[in-house]
């Protein structure tokens, strides 16, 4: 790397990132539901890290926060039909996302499941790998024309190269419109929308006006008019004789029927879906590659580590990427154990039941937060640390499986974890055998809870051209 720009020596300790301090006291009502509308994650409290399990009554009603390995897999497992989706988590996605993969429930939820999941399939998603290489190493010869030194939007860059890598290989180029339209109007509703209004933390009726909802009303009427173009283009295409049909995920949602009745899904639900992937598939893996990008020019030595794995696998066969690139993989799964881009998991249990001996009453709300989990104390050493040797083998076989849950955990897991792995290795081992990269002096950035978790301000680096040598 460029002397001028990075820093010549590693920390002496691991770096510690920045995150909200947990409180060290209860907050009262109104106190609480500020800080949940303002940041989310910075309502913890320090017992919330310490404990296995947490009760009390919040604004919200009963709640109960858990973090054991095993009170998550019996929440997102073994009685996983008794907790659904809760109202607040459906009144901030639903208008938006409508009824996707991400909001339904029951047999509709089977069964849009059912249709997607040979999508995702690891054959499938190994045949995308080479779109993904050709994307990444486009962004990387847009990048190398400037300068070292140069000042770039990362959070940016990683938005765009995540969408076109989703629509050239989900979505054939079916989607039309740009990263930057679709990035600005995801942007906007999540920031917008994202931001809970107390409307709905007291669960008055919908007919009520809030604030937020309408300023994320742009966003959702762009969505709705790009869903129904893309419907429409695709539905011709599949009415034209002889034409060549793309077997992504836009065809079989449209052809998607139920095995018993016949049924197709709605125009709302396909519309819906395309949305989620859209939204999901691109926000999530991009915020997890700022994130791992930030860390890395936090701390130079697991950045040169990185730079120099992915140079010595350049003729890297595309089955072996998660397997032969360990520490870009291990830098991945610890920015996204420390910053995790779904950041709580929220359920509503529809019976009584009892998680570690502590009565769940039926209406209650039970939290499983990823980014509390992934920095517990009892869970974790040193878990507000920067620490990829964690998921290095042979550490990472020690991990327990519900101690490390960004994509979730248990039917619901996320469909596209895969492919998402894929995606974030590739395009970061491809821009490290060519890039380095540097905060700013000066600079910095909080993680922000807005549905997803993204660093705020958008994160902005300078940039290095690779040197052989290092």
């Amino acid at each position: 790397m460029s002397a001028e720009i990075l820093p010549a020596q590693a920390p002496a300790r691991p770096y510690r990132p920045p995150a909200p301090l947990p409180r060290t006291k209860p907050l009262s009502t109104l106190g609480f539901m500020a800080a949940l509308r303002e940041n989310p994650v910075a309502t913890w409290g320090i017992w919330n890290f310490e404990k296995p399990i947490t009760n009390g009554r919040t604004a919200l009603g009963p709640m109960t926060g858990v973090s054991s390995p095993e009170g998550i897999r019996h929440v997102m497992v073994d009685n996983v039909s008794n907790y659904v989706k809760d109202r607040l988590q459906l009144r901030v996605l639903k208008p938006g996302l409508g009824t996707g993969l991400l909001t339904a429930e029951g047999e509709s939820w089977k069964a849009a499941r059912r249709t997607l999941a040979p999508l995702f399939a690891p054959r499938t998603v190994e045949s995308f790998v080479g779109a993904m290489q050709a994307k990444s190493q486009a962004m990387v010869t847009r990048l190398l024309a400037f300068p070292t030194g140069t000042r770039i939007n990362i959070s940016d860059e990683m938005t765009r190269v995540t969408f076109e890598i989703l629509t050239d290989t989900l979505f054939s180029d079916a989607v039309d419109g740009t990263s930057q339209e679709f990035g600005q109007a995801f942007t906007r509703y999540f920031e917008n929308q994202g931001k809970i209004s107390p409307l709905d933390m007291l669960n008055a009726p919908d007919w009520i006006p809030r604030f937020n909802r309408f300023r994320a009303q742009p966003a959702i009427n762009f969505f709705e008019e790009k869903v129904k173009q893309i419907i429409a283009r695709r539905r011709g295409l599949i009415a034209t004789p002889g034409a060549v049909v793309p077997r992504d995920i836009l065809t079989l949602l449209l052809e998607a029927a139920d095995p018993e009745t016949g049924i197709g899904l709605s125009e709302a639900e396909v519309g819906a879906n395309i949305v989620t992937f859209i939204g999901a598939g691109h926000e999530t893996t991009a915020n997890a590659l700022t994130w791992t990008l930030f860390l890395l020019a936090k701390h130079p030595a697991a950045q040169t580590a990185v730079a120099r794995e992915a140079r010595d696998a350049e003729n890297i066969a595309p089955v072996d990427w998660l397997d032969n690139l360990p520490m870009t993989r291990a830098v991945i799964e610890e920015a996204m154990r420390l910053y995790p881009p779904a950041p709580t998991l929220s359920r509503m249990a529809l019976a009584d039941d009892e998680v570690l001996g502590v009565r769940i009453a039926a209406g209650s709300t039970v939290i499983i937060s990823p980014y509390v989990v992934h920095r517990h104390r009892t869970l974790w050493s040193e878990p507000d640390y920067f620490r990829p040797e964690r998921f290095l083998p042979p550490a990472r076989d020690q991990i327990d499986r519900y101690a490390f849950i960004p994509f979730g955990a248990g039917p619901r897991v996320c469909i596209g974890q895969r492919f998402a792995m894929h995606e974030a290795v590739i395009v970061l081992a491809t821009l490290m055998r060519h890039l380095g990269f540097v905060m700013p002096k000066g600079e910095s950035v909080t993680p922000l809870q807005r549905i997803t978790l993204r660093p705020s301000p958008k994160l902005e680096m300078l940039l290095a051209h690779a040197d052989a040598s290092t």
